[in-house]
């Protein structure tokens, strides 16, 4: 009768879960739905992103990169996905990312791992933060801007990029140039030694 009751929560037509749905599907009280997600985190049944979001254990192991993309927004706000993991989606990068989620935000720097996956951000000042976009339900970087802070975050010595690996073929150059105005001369100049930012 538990596990039953626990299957119904995959009836929910939704990503992501909270206690109001838990207790719609489940017929029980606000307290009682609280309790029972509880309990089910424990018992593996769910898997909590954030005190009052969940998914169930067995659509999380099915999750889309889409799908971790909305779950790297939710845990910290704001954000938007970039850097290695942007550029890989975008195929501008050879370099492939396994469970491995890279975001940028204005706040602190952080890493958080849930189940097998890492989600890591970065910071970026204010003056920074642009160049998103939302695409399925999630924020991303545009693929030019996804370089240029991981370019940025280089140049302070707090990130590894495998130049070797990144496409320019796919990248607007145009795009890149204007985006690129807002970052110190240090990194524009590694763009260019790079050869990620042709003559104009």
């Amino acid at each position: 009768m538990y596990l039953v009751k626990a299957l119904k929560l995959n009836n929910i037509e939704k990503p992501f879960i909270s206690f109001l749905d838990i207790s719609r599907e489940l017929g029980i009280s606000s307290e009682s739905a609280r309790v029972t997600a509880h309990r089910y985190v424990k018992n593996g049944i769910l898997v909590r992103i954030k005190p009052n979001i969940f998914v169930p254990a067995e659509r999380w192991r099915y999750f889309a990169d889409e799908n971790r993309f909305e779950v790297a927004n939710l845990l910290q706000v704001p954000s938007y996905v970039s850097l290695t993991t942007a550029l890989a989606y975008y195929g501008i990068t050879t370099q492939i990312q396994r469970d491995y989620i890279e975001s940028v935000s204005t706040r602190r720097s952080l890493e958080k791992q849930i189940k097998q996956v890492l989600f890591r951000f970065s910071k970026l000042s204010g003056r920074l933060y642009g160049g998103f976009e939302k695409r399925d339900g999630f924020f991303i970087a545009l693929p030019e801007k996804a370089l240029l802070d991981a370019v940025y975050l280089a140049s302070l010595g707090k990130y590894a990029l495998d130049v070797a690996a990144i496409d320019v073929n796919g990248l607007n150059q145009d795009v890149l140039r204007n985006l690129s105005e807002s970052y110190p001369e240090k990194t524009k100049r590694m763009m260019r030694d790079y050869g990620f930012i042709g003559p104009a």
